[in-house]
């Protein structure tokens, strides 16, 4: 926990703006930020007290949290056309082929640049979904914070077994109560932490899943992403199977028969930890939602492949968690995680404004387990906040903030401007 500040100090700096959005309160005319060393101290209404600082037209929100993405994807962006949603293996196709271009040099290097364009747009938490859990290094050393989750990919056991077997990505973890040799080369530390991924039902022997589900640690899974999924898992037919023969991998005893059964553990109620559902485009409202997982919705990627409309209003009025993700650049034009918002303002007005920012801040916050550091200005948290452009005109808080504006923002990540020297 990052350390509390006490706005008496003399060290504090005290930040004003045309808006602040806490959050966890309702937003703030001319409120006021007070920051000392890396915390928020205190967040008040407007003539509490005098600032040092008046950022002039902006709205002051907590730093923005990308839950789901791709970061080693980022150089395919343009390069693999969305398909509609019967043809979704084809692009898959495209997404496999572009990966076995890549050297391990330009993976970096397409992390890296992904990397920045997310701290670019404000991001100081995201969820990336890493291949071999190659973006580590990279993110642990930015000024953010991330939660690294390990990809798994393989239907059959013995491989699956092999890859987990050698890997130098985590720490302290069994595989069936077997510990792996070699490992223990990454450590949490106090910005990155690190989960693991069975990536989809239909690319994932349904035992490995279950194993992982058990295991301490944070993880996350694609559900639901197609609406062919279903159709492999319950009755071995469709484009799945041949998509899956071409690339002779496909063993049918490998797979789960349903979505609730691949997630067996998770639906029990078994998992102490936080799970990520990412997409669930094709899940039922009343699929056995449980208070520790999170839908992790992917606005524009969704609206790329032209499925039917997100059920994620529904999951919410369950009391189901919803986060907005990018995904990856093979499939979304950016990694902006307030464009994912304002698409959804747009497309859905009659939305709660307050909830949707919700969704890209103190929810994603929740389902990757930083709520009680980030996520909202609350006194006590880390002072990671981003000050976003408005237009200069009246109107509601949230409509300025959701509406579309090119200007450049300014970034604080635990209590220091982004580029900035410190004060």
């Amino acid at each position: 926990m990052e350390r509390q500040g006490d706005p008496s100090n003399s060290n504090a700096r005290t930040f004003t703006a045309r808006w602040v959005f806490p959050v966890s309160g309702p937003p703030l005319p001319h409120g006021t930020v007070a920051v000392q060393g890396d915390s928020i101290a205190a967040v008040e209404p407007h003539g509490v007290r005098t600032p040092d600082e008046d950022l002039g037209n902006v709205a002051l929100i907590p730093g923005l949290v990308n839950a789901h993405t791709h970061l080693d994807l980022s150089g395919a962006r343009g390069r693999i056309t969305p398909t509609d949603p019967a043809h979704f293996t084809d692009w898959l196709r495209g997404v496999i082929a572009f990966r076995r271009t890549r050297t391990p040099e330009q993976t970096q290097a397409d992390t890296r640049a992904g990397l920045a364009e997310c701290l670019r747009f404000g991001t100081t938490l995201l969820g990336d979904i890493a291949s071999e859990g190659a973006s580590w290094a990279t993110v642990a050393a930015a000024q953010t914070r991330a939660v690294i989750y390990y990809e798994l990919i393989g239907l059959n056991y013995k491989q699956v077994e092999a890859a987990w077997n050698h890997t130098s990505f985590v720490s302290g973890i069994n595989w069936y109560q077997k510990p792996p040799p070699g490992t223990a080369v990454h450590p949490a530390t106090p910005t990155c932490r690190w989960g693991i991924s069975p990536h989809a039902p239909y690319s994932v022997n349904v035992h490995t899943a279950k194993a992982i589900f058990q295991m301490e640690n944070l993880t996350a899974t694609h559900l639901a992403e197609s609406p062919h999924e279903a159709e492999l898992l319950e009755r071995r037919t469709g484009p799945f199977v041949e998509f899956l023969t071409a690339l002779g991998i496909y063993q049918k005893d490998a797979l789960a028969s349903n979505w609730v059964k691949f997630l067996t553990p998770v639906v029990s109620g078994k998992v102490p930890r936080s799970t990520l559902i990412i997409h669930g485009n094709y899940l039922s409202p009343e699929f056995p939602f449980l208070a520790n997982q999170s839908v992790v919705y992917c606005p524009r990627t969704h609206a790329a492949f032209g499925h039917p409309p997100h059920p994620f209003r529904k999951f919410l009025e369950r009391g189901v968690r919803v986060c907005l993700g990018t995904d990856s650049l093979a499939s979304n034009p950016d990694l902006d995680i307030l464009a994912e918002a304002r698409f959804v303002h747009a497309r859905y007005p009659d939305f709660p404004a307050d909830a949707l920012l919700r969704m890209v801040t103190l929810s994603g916050a929740e389902a990757l387990g930083w709520a009680d550091v980030c996520g909202s200005l609350e006194a006590g948290k880390s002072a990671d906040m981003v000050a976003v452009p408005l237009p200069d005109r009246d109107a509601p808080p949230h409509e300025l903030l959701f509406a579309n504006h090119p200007a450049e923002r300014r970034t604080m990540f635990r209590g220091e401007w982004r580029g900035e020297a410190s004060p």
